[in-house]
């Protein structure tokens, strides 16, 4: 990579990495170290074909979901995620604040299989239509649709708190049109 070339990456890396990692977080299922590896392998890719990508936000999220698929397709899947300390039960839930609705939100998503997580992310994260996120996964329209549909049901079975955060989020929002609390996944 030329001197021109790799200015333009560091530039492109320093600014939208945080975006890109959010992302990698949640198809990661919450595990921030996974997140991490992911995109790190996508920038490594990236960097290697960089003079020749037009759109390098494009191209990393692109391999972001395919290595994505790539994970919950092995033979082997990992299923135990290690963690320096247990998770908290929801009892002690303060639904006022943002951030801990989105601990919980990234706490549900991995209770998800990796598809589900994957493709909720996609349509509801990343706001892609349903033709996009079955062109980025390989499968149909209806395949995406049925996912998302079934991701959702389990969603809320498996984690009944967050309908609670949701509806005490809204009784406290402000008659505007503008929400003051942005709830990300």
């Amino acid at each position: 990579m030329d001197a021109e070339g790799l200015e333009s990456f560091r530039h492109f890396v320093d600014s939208r990495s945080s975006a890109l990692l959010r992302t990698a977080v949640l198809l990661s299922g919450g595990d921030r170290h996974a997140g991490e590896d992911l995109l790190q392998n996508a920038l490594a890719k990236a960097a290697g074909r960089w003079h020749r990508i037009e759109e390098p936000e494009a191209y990393v999220r692109q391999v972001l979901y395919r290595q994505q698929i790539s994970r919950w397709r092995l033979k082997w899947p990992r299923r135990e995620v290690s963690v320096a300390e247990p998770p908290d039960s929801g009892a002690g839930l303060d639904a006022s604040s943002a951030a801990e609705l989105r601990i919980v939100m990234r706490a549900a998503l991995s209770r998800l299989t990796a598809r589900q997580r994957t493709v909720l992310v996609l349509r509801y994260f990343e706001d892609l239509p349903e033709a996009e996120v079955a062109g980025l996964l390989g499968c149909s329209v209806g395949t995406v649709r049925s996912t998302t549909h079934r991701s959702l049901a389990r969603l809320r079975a498996l984690a009944p708190e967050l309908a609670a955060l949701g509806r005490a989020d809204a009784e406290r929002a402000p008659s505007s049109d503008f929400s003051p609390v942005e709830v990300r996944p």
